[in-house]
Protein backbone atom coordinates (compact mmCIF):
# COMPACT_ATOMS: atom_id res chain seq x y z
CA UNK A 1 0.00 0.00 0.00
CA UNK A 2 1.45 3.32 -1.13
CA UNK A 3 1.38 6.67 1.23
CA UNK A 4 -1.21 7.93 -0.70
CA UNK A 5 -3.43 5.16 -0.72
CA UNK A 6 -3.00 5.17 3.21
CA UNK A 7 -3.91 8.70 3.49
CA UNK A 8 -7.67 8.17 1.12
CA UNK A 9 -8.46 6.04 4.07
CA UNK A 10 -8.80 8.79 5.97
CA UNK A 11 -11.35 11.60 5.51
CA UNK A 12 -10.40 15.30 6.14
CA UNK A 13 -11.32 16.66 9.17
CA UNK A 14 -14.44 19.08 8.93
CA UNK A 15 -14.11 22.27 7.36
CA UNK A 16 -14.26 24.13 10.72
CA UNK A 17 -11.68 22.24 11.66
CA UNK A 18 -9.68 23.06 8.17
CA UNK A 19 -10.22 26.70 8.85
CA UNK A 20 -8.80 26.45 12.56
CA UNK A 21 -5.45 24.37 11.22
CA UNK A 22 -5.02 26.81 8.60
CA UNK A 23 -5.38 30.37 11.39
CA UNK A 24 -3.02 28.72 13.80
CA UNK A 25 -0.22 28.22 10.86
CA UNK A 26 -0.38 31.45 9.69
CA UNK A 27 -0.20 33.18 13.03
CA UNK A 28 2.53 31.32 13.88
CA UNK A 29 4.43 32.14 10.44
CA UNK A 30 6.93 35.04 9.93
CA UNK A 31 6.45 34.93 6.52
CA UNK A 32 3.13 34.76 4.04
CA UNK A 33 2.33 31.40 2.81
CA UNK A 34 0.60 30.33 -0.01
CA UNK A 35 -2.15 27.53 -0.79
CA UNK A 36 0.56 25.00 -1.41
CA UNK A 37 2.38 25.73 2.10
CA UNK A 38 -0.59 25.43 3.68
CA UNK A 39 -1.67 22.76 1.82
CA UNK A 40 1.54 20.59 2.79
CA UNK A 41 1.12 21.06 6.64
CA UNK A 42 -2.67 20.60 6.69
CA UNK A 43 -4.35 17.07 6.62
CA UNK A 44 -4.64 14.96 3.06
CA UNK A 45 -7.45 16.20 1.36
CA UNK A 46 -8.05 19.49 3.25
CA UNK A 47 -9.72 22.21 0.69
CA UNK A 48 -7.32 24.98 1.29
CA UNK A 49 -9.22 27.18 -0.75
CA UNK A 50 -12.53 27.29 1.17
CA UNK A 51 -10.54 27.41 4.49
CA UNK A 52 -8.88 30.98 3.55
CA UNK A 53 -12.00 31.92 2.36
CA UNK A 54 -13.96 31.35 5.81
CA UNK A 55 -10.95 32.64 7.52
CA UNK A 56 -11.08 35.81 5.92
CA UNK A 57 -14.54 36.06 6.38
CA UNK A 58 -14.40 35.40 9.69
CA UNK A 59 -12.09 38.32 10.72
CA UNK A 60 -13.80 40.71 8.59
CA UNK A 61 -14.41 44.20 10.99
CA UNK A 62 -11.59 42.98 13.52
CA UNK A 63 -8.09 44.40 14.62
CA UNK A 64 -6.70 42.44 11.98
CA UNK A 65 -7.27 40.41 9.26
CA UNK A 66 -6.45 37.84 6.96
CA UNK A 67 -4.69 39.66 4.01
CA UNK A 68 -3.56 37.89 0.01
CA UNK A 69 -0.47 39.21 -0.79
CA UNK A 70 0.47 38.05 -4.15
CA UNK A 71 -0.18 34.57 -4.33
CA UNK A 72 0.54 34.05 -0.41
CA UNK A 73 -1.91 34.95 2.49
CA UNK A 74 -0.64 36.63 5.92
CA UNK A 75 -2.69 38.33 8.95
CA UNK A 76 -2.11 41.77 9.14
CA UNK A 77 -3.48 44.61 11.13
CA UNK A 78 -6.62 46.33 10.23
CA UNK A 79 -5.39 49.52 7.94
CA UNK A 80 -7.66 51.68 10.04
CA UNK A 81 -5.92 50.88 13.18
CA UNK A 82 -2.12 51.25 11.89
CA UNK A 83 -1.38 54.67 13.49
CA UNK A 84 -1.99 52.55 16.90
CA UNK A 85 1.55 50.42 16.44
CA UNK A 86 3.36 53.30 14.39
CA UNK A 87 6.46 55.32 16.14
CA UNK A 88 8.62 57.86 14.80
CA UNK A 89 12.16 56.20 14.33
CA UNK A 90 15.46 57.80 12.50
CA UNK A 91 16.04 56.01 9.43
CA UNK A 92 19.62 55.00 8.91
CA UNK A 93 19.29 54.76 5.34
CA UNK A 94 16.54 57.09 4.12
CA UNK A 95 15.49 56.28 0.23
CA UNK A 96 16.74 59.03 -2.01
CA UNK A 97 14.35 61.01 -5.06
CA UNK A 98 16.20 58.78 -7.46
CA UNK A 99 15.57 55.60 -5.79
CA UNK A 100 11.93 56.79 -4.84
CA UNK A 101 11.41 57.25 -9.23
CA UNK A 102 13.14 54.01 -10.17
CA UNK A 103 10.97 52.47 -7.28
CA UNK A 104 7.82 53.44 -8.86
CA UNK A 105 9.00 53.11 -12.48
CA UNK A 106 9.62 49.44 -11.87
CA UNK A 107 6.25 48.98 -10.02
CA UNK A 108 3.93 50.73 -12.84
CA UNK A 109 6.36 49.07 -16.01
CA UNK A 110 7.71 45.84 -14.54
CA UNK A 111 9.11 44.00 -16.19
CA UNK A 112 11.48 47.07 -17.25
CA UNK A 113 15.03 46.81 -18.10
CA UNK A 114 17.74 49.78 -17.00
CA UNK A 115 17.40 51.34 -20.43
CA UNK A 116 13.87 52.16 -19.98
CA UNK A 117 13.85 53.53 -16.94
CA UNK A 118 16.72 55.52 -17.50
CA UNK A 119 14.89 56.90 -20.71
CA UNK A 120 11.30 57.48 -18.45
CA UNK A 121 13.39 59.04 -16.20
CA UNK A 122 15.37 61.34 -18.61
CA UNK A 123 19.00 60.32 -16.37
CA UNK A 124 21.47 57.91 -16.06
CA UNK A 125 20.51 55.42 -13.35
CA UNK A 126 23.30 54.60 -10.83
CA UNK A 127 23.98 50.85 -10.01
CA UNK A 128 23.44 51.60 -6.13
CA UNK A 129 20.40 52.85 -6.84
CA UNK A 130 18.69 49.40 -7.77
CA UNK A 131 21.36 47.90 -5.30
CA UNK A 132 19.70 50.14 -2.44
CA UNK A 133 15.91 48.85 -3.90
CA UNK A 134 16.98 45.15 -3.90
CA UNK A 135 19.07 45.28 -0.70
CA UNK A 136 15.73 45.91 0.81
CA UNK A 137 14.29 43.38 -0.82
CA UNK A 138 12.19 45.53 -2.85
CA UNK A 139 13.23 44.89 -6.41
CA UNK A 140 14.47 41.06 -8.07
CA UNK A 141 15.26 40.52 -11.56
CA UNK A 142 13.30 39.51 -13.75
CA UNK A 143 13.68 37.41 -16.65
CA UNK A 144 16.25 38.78 -19.64
CA UNK A 145 14.26 40.27 -22.62
CA UNK A 146 13.90 37.89 -26.01
CA UNK A 147 16.13 40.90 -27.74
CA UNK A 148 19.76 41.64 -29.14
CA UNK A 149 22.29 42.14 -25.74
CA UNK A 150 19.22 39.65 -23.61
CA UNK A 151 18.77 42.70 -21.40
CA UNK A 152 17.96 42.09 -17.66
CA UNK A 153 14.84 43.04 -16.19
CA UNK A 154 13.66 44.33 -12.80
CA UNK A 155 10.02 43.66 -11.07
CA UNK A 156 9.19 44.35 -7.79
CA UNK A 157 8.54 41.55 -5.65
CA UNK A 158 6.00 40.05 -2.89
CA UNK A 159 7.43 41.88 0.27
CA UNK A 160 7.15 45.28 -2.02
CA UNK A 161 2.69 44.34 -1.84
CA UNK A 162 3.28 43.70 1.44
CA UNK A 163 5.47 46.61 2.88
CA UNK A 164 2.99 48.92 1.17
CA UNK A 165 -0.44 46.34 1.79
CA UNK A 166 -0.92 45.85 -1.85
CA UNK A 167 -2.46 42.52 -3.10
CA UNK A 168 -1.30 42.95 -6.31
CA UNK A 169 0.79 45.53 -8.73
CA UNK A 170 -3.14 45.94 -9.91
CA UNK A 171 -4.05 47.90 -6.84
CA UNK A 172 -1.42 50.43 -7.08
CA UNK A 173 -3.18 54.30 -7.35
CA UNK A 174 -3.63 55.74 -11.02
CA UNK A 175 -3.07 59.66 -11.74
CA UNK A 176 -5.96 60.93 -9.87
CA UNK A 177 -5.01 59.55 -6.69
CA UNK A 178 -1.98 60.51 -7.33
CA UNK A 179 -2.86 63.88 -7.72
CA UNK A 180 -5.01 64.23 -4.77
CA UNK A 181 -2.47 62.88 -2.65
CA UNK A 182 0.01 65.76 -3.98
CA UNK A 183 2.71 63.33 -5.62
CA UNK A 184 1.97 64.48 -9.30
CA UNK A 185 0.93 67.88 -10.74
CA UNK A 186 -2.94 68.03 -10.00
CA UNK A 187 -3.46 70.17 -13.59
CA UNK A 188 -4.16 67.66 -16.23
CA UNK A 189 -1.93 67.75 -19.80
CA UNK A 190 -3.22 70.07 -22.32
CA UNK A 191 -6.49 69.03 -23.57
CA UNK A 192 -7.25 66.62 -21.25
CA UNK A 193 -9.56 66.51 -18.77
CA UNK A 194 -10.41 64.96 -15.71
CA UNK A 195 -12.46 62.50 -17.50
CA UNK A 196 -9.68 60.76 -19.53
CA UNK A 197 -7.69 60.57 -16.59
CA UNK A 198 -9.53 58.51 -13.82
CA UNK A 199 -8.17 55.29 -12.56
CA UNK A 200 -5.73 55.23 -15.02
CA UNK A 201 -2.74 53.35 -14.61
CA UNK A 202 0.79 54.62 -14.71
CA UNK A 203 1.72 54.23 -18.43
CA UNK A 204 4.48 55.01 -21.24
CA UNK A 205 5.18 58.57 -20.69
CA UNK A 206 4.34 59.29 -17.60
CA UNK A 207 7.49 59.79 -16.19
CA UNK A 208 7.33 63.53 -17.38
CA UNK A 209 5.58 64.16 -13.87
CA UNK A 210 8.97 63.04 -12.06
CA UNK A 211 11.05 66.28 -11.49
CA UNK A 212 14.78 65.89 -13.94
CA UNK A 213 17.56 65.50 -11.33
Amino acid sequence: MTDRDADSLFEAPPLAEQERMAEAILFASAEPLSEADLAARLPHGADVAAALAHLARRYEGRGIRLCRIGKAWAFRTAPDLGFLLQRETVSERPLSRAAIETLAIIAYHQPVTRAEIEEIRGVSMSRGTVDQLMELGWVRLGRRRMTPGRPVTFVVTPDFLDHFGLESTRDLPGLRELRESGLLNRDPPPGQGDDSEEDLPYVEGQGDFFDKE
